[in-house]
């Protein structure tokens, strides 16, 4: 028999937060925020929160909020917290395990807790997202509320109000009760209704009707840096009218009593993309509505989100729907809510025209060299990309193409390409991925309770459109090591992935944008405007030159850096002549040489003769 072990015990954690129950929180909480000081950018928040009995009481911060993908709360930015009841200061303690919990003892005789706290929200891009601007804000409502422990987020009721600067307009997926000055106050919803419905609010606003007369409504609310940048020309709204309707011919029912578009635009509030199931937060740069066929890196967001109404949001993914905000999620699945969404956003991005046919088959082109070149899937699952979320917080990466970073969305966009055209093969045209989207996404017109799935859910409705061995199919590009990347749905398609020694018009408009010039598929690195190398191609030439992110470039062949000039050189050295590169790392001066003979090698798409252009067809309007 083994001795005993002599040494210190674990000491012992503090009594568990009670469990999420399905069951109704007594009263309706009153949520006061006060927006209106946007020269500190602090939010004072006021909550009246109805209690039926003595005793204790923990109230939850929110943590995992949907969209995130990762315990996303603000907590840091929450200050000042005063709890009274019946006039009398009621003291708090925080949590000892979980910071995002505050316990209070209820004192006998109160029947409401009054709270006030503020949000500090960011005044520099270094603290956090900017969400306040002298023009504009975007308020999460999960930003701003405690919550009682013990109740599903959709059984607590919430009667919001909000203080805007004044003559500010907003938009929200909220009935406004009524409008006092400067003061707008909502109807009673449930919490998880609540935080699901942010606001853009601003100085300048519009809003433009996408579907006129429409029993579930669609609106575009904008915000912006300045009154200008609100007017659109009618063929750029009429693009956006397009994409609502191919949206409704793809899935058929619209899952939601309305949809409002919030959109900033502006080159100061923080940049977003998020999805909601009756809204999107989404930040785009300065001439989105003015000068929109340059919008370039931005066309593509508002289909994306939009997307996610039906995917993500109506049916979401069975290990992602939690309870509370403070119940952790898991992200299995999201190479179905972000890769499908990513492969929609572009179809219909391209089918309501904000895309052009090329434009699109530009982006493909990238996205499939990106993964042809992923070396690090040679080690790691694509299953395995969900948690990067979580692991990496989405701060930046020395070796990406080695560890990955979330490529569940663009490598997801291929399978779900293969997908559509094996069953465009299989069904001789007859079906296609759209009849899955109707399929698997048809709800009720006008409702808007998520609908969990799980992986065999999603094989057996593929099955259900066009029999096959869907889950090897799904298993052995999702779940088990691939080395080589999905792009069989390119050659099913009738097309192929090709390099050539230009970039194409859509490349090149992404690098004036980014103003970055990318040459990760020749010399295997890019780099930003001042230099700056910002990537690495794993085992590429600069890799092998011992180059990595955080590298200045100071000189080419003895002579100071340009693009231009690194390009010249790079082409140079097809005759055999080594690249010499002056670069800088800290404090340390070196000059490297590369041997790389093949020329500037840029990513395009070029048509396989003798075979239908699925495509195409694929990125048609629907009549």
């Amino acid at each position: 028999m083994a001795e005993p072990s002599v040494g210190p015990e674990p000491f012992p954690m503090p009594a568990a937060i009670a469990a999420p129950r399905d069951t109704a929180y007594p009263g309706t909480i009153r949520l006061e925020v006060d927006a209106s000081d946007t020269d500190r950018r602090i939010w004072r928040v006021k909550q009246t929160l109805p209690v039926s009995r003595p005793g204790k009481l923990t109230l939850l911060y929110p943590e995992w909020l949907p969209g995130k993908h990762y315990d996303f709360g603000s907590i840091d930015k929450l200050a000042g917290l005063t709890i009274r009841a019946n006039g009398k200061v009621v003291p708090w303690q925080r949590d000892p395990v979980n910071v995002f919990a505050f316990n209070i003892d209820v004192p006998q005789g109160a029947d409401a807790l009054e709270l006030e706290f503020q949000f500090l929200s960011p005044t520099a891009p270094n603290q956090g997202r900017v969400v306040v601007t002298p023009e504009m804000l975007n308020l999460q409502w999960g930003m701003v509320v405690l919550y009682p422990a013990g109740y599903y987020t959709r059984r607590i009721m919430v009667e919001p109000s909000v203080k805007l600067p004044p003559g500010w307009g907003y938009g929200v997926a909220l009935d406004t009760a009524s409008r006092e000055g400067d003061v707008a106050r909502f109807k009673p919803v449930p919490l998880e209704t609540l935080v699901d419905s942010p606001m853009f609010a601003g100085r300048y606003f519009k809003q433009y009707d996408l579907d006129p007369g429409a029993r579930y409504p669609v609106r575009l609310n904008v915000v912006a840096d300045t009154a200008a940048e609100l007017e659109a020309d009618a063929k750029v709204i009429d693009k956006h009218k397009a994409l609502v309707q191919q949206a409704d011919k793809l899935f058929g029912v619209r899952n939601f009593d309305r949809y409002e578009f919030l959109v900033a635009i502006t080159d100061r509030l923080g940049d977003i993309g998020l999805e909601h199931h009756r809204s999107s937060e989404n930040g785009v740069g300065t001439g989105y509505l003015t000068e929109f066929d340059k919008a370039v890196g931005d066309r593509g967001l508002l289909p994306h989100e939009y997307t996610h109404s039906w995917n993500g949001k109506y049916r979401r993914p069975a290990d992602l729907w939690t309870p509370t905000y403070n119940v952790p999620m898991r992200g299995s699945l999201l190479w179905v809510y972000e890769g499908l969404t990513s492969y929609w956003g572009d179809v219909l991005g391209a089918r309501a025209g904000m895309t052009s046919r090329q434009e699109t088959l530009d982006s493909i082109a990238l996205t499939a060299a990106q993964y042809e070149n992923q070396v690090g899937r040679r080690w790691r699952q694509l299953e395995d990309t969900t948690f990067d979320p979580i692991l990496a917080r989405r701060s930046p990466q020395p070796w990406r193409g080695w560890q990955r970073a979330e490529d569940y969305y663009q490598e997801g966009l291929l399978i779900w390409l293969d997908a559509d055209t094996l069953i465009r093969e299989k069904s001789g045209g007859k079906r296609s991925l759209d009849d899955f989207g109707r399929l698997f996404f048809a709800g009720k017109d006008g409702q808007f309770v998520p609908s969990p799935y799980t992986f065999d859910d999603v094989v057996a409705a593929l099955n259900a459109v066009q029999p096959h061995d869907w889950a090897t199919f799904l298993t052995t590009r999702v779940k088990d090591v691939a080395p080589k990347a999905p792009l069989d749905g390119l050659a099913r398609g009738g097309w192929k992935l090709v390099y050539a020694e230009t970039p194409s018009d859509y490349a090149k408009a992404l690098e004036a944008v980014s103003r970055s010039t990318g040459l990760t598929y020749s010399l295997g690195l890019s780099l930003n405007r001042d230099a700056d190398v910002t990537g690495v191609l794993w085992e590429g030439p600069a890799f092998k030159a011992g180059i990595t992110v955080s590298t200045k470039v100071l000189a080419v062949n003895g002579i100071a850096y340009s693009a231009d000039r690194l390009k010249t050189a790079i082409t140079d050295g097809k005759s055999g002549k080594p690249i010499e590169l002056l670069v800088k790392n800290g404090d340390h001066f070196r000059t490297v040489s590369i041997n790389y003979s093949g020329g500037l090698r840029y990513p395009k798409l070029e048509r396989i003769e003798g075979t239908p252009d699925l495509l195409t067809r694929i990125h048609e309007a629907r009549k």
